[in-house]
């Protein structure tokens, strides 16, 4: 048996079935609407078609991040079993998890001198996030010790790529990333801003398309450009979306038509109430391995 856990914030959008068949250990982060708390639990105290429906109607959000307290806690339960840690946090050009994660590790290291409690900022966000704590799972399968799973973890976060649109500027405009003059006139003009997640793991505006289907277009010639071996990518892919399924299936279906090499087929994940607060209904975003990440 692993004399360590693999762990990582509800952050990385999958379902609990696919954290508990891959042994992930997960810790909530919490989001509240209209004023009333809730667990970010993978969708369990509030499936994401509801909070989506509920963002759609005008309620308001918002979000929190795992206090040091709760990573102590969380963490303790497997320190006093003797166990180390492998921690995987949300990317710290989007939260300030990753350093609170750091100040509950070496509060804890104090007091269990003997253990081992690695934290990595994954750089990464919504199923992207996923997709890398999916390697990591498959690598520590494997018989990879803490130590050089760590080191891989810091060695290759940076070739997860991250694309993504929205067909809605509302919570773009809302949260400051969009101006509201510029998010009128580009509501009015039907454009749909092409993003992605740099070096730095911010979300950062790449371009901006004219309609669903040229961004979706574009989304998918990133990935032509960009994915591990291209046209011969052989890895996963994950797509992750907030209430717009159809969209999601859709791109999925291009990418399987024009990616015949992929390591099955394409995984659609809702996209969780934390990322789902800040990016409200309509955004779809793409995952895979690839290039690595230097802008």
């Amino acid at each position: 048996m692993s004399n360590f856990i693999l762990s990582c914030c509800s952050t990385a959008d999958m379902s609990k079935k696919d954290f508990e068949e891959r042994d992930i250990k997960i810790v909530y982060f919490h989001f509240e609407i209209d004023g009333v708390s809730y667990l970010d639990d993978c969708g369990e105290s509030m499936p994401s078609e509801v909070l989506f429906q509920k963002m759609d109607k005008g309620a308001s959000t918002k979000t929190s991040q795992v206090s040091v307290g709760e990573y102590c806690d969380f963490w303790k339960e497997y320190l006093d079993k003797g166990m180390d840690i492998l921690h995987v946090t949300l990317s710290s050009g989007i939260s300030g998890t990753y350093q609170s994660a750091v100040i509950a590790r070496d509060d804890l290291l104090a007091e269990y001198p003997d253990r081992k409690i690695y934290v990595v900022d994954s750089l990464a966000a919504s199923s992207g996030f996923g997709l890398f704590m999916d390697k990591l799972a498959e690598l520590k399968k494997g018989g990879m010790g803490i130590d050089e799973l760590h080191d891989w973890a810091e060695n290759n976060k940076l070739k997860l790529n991250h694309w993504f649109f929205t067909t809605d500027l509302t919570y773009f405009i809302r949260g400051g990333r969009v101006s509201k003059t510029v998010g009128m006139v580009g509501q009015l003009l039907r454009i749909c801003p092409l993003l992605n997640v740099d070096y730095q793991g911010r979300l950062i505006t790449r371009e901006k398309a004219r309609g669903k289907k040229k961004v979706m277009q574009r989304t998918l010639e990133m990935m032509e450009s960009h994915a591990e071996g291209s046209l011969e990518y052989s890895g996963k892919c994950y797509i992750s979306h907030s209430m717009c399924n159809e969209d999601a299936e859709q791109l999925a279906a291009m990418i399987e038509e024009n990616f015949p090499h992929l390591d099955g087929k394409v995984q659609i994940f809702p996209i969780g109430a934390t990322i789902g607060s800040h990016t409200g209904p309509g955004t779809v975003a793409l995952f895979f391995w690839g290039d690595v990440r230097n802008d």
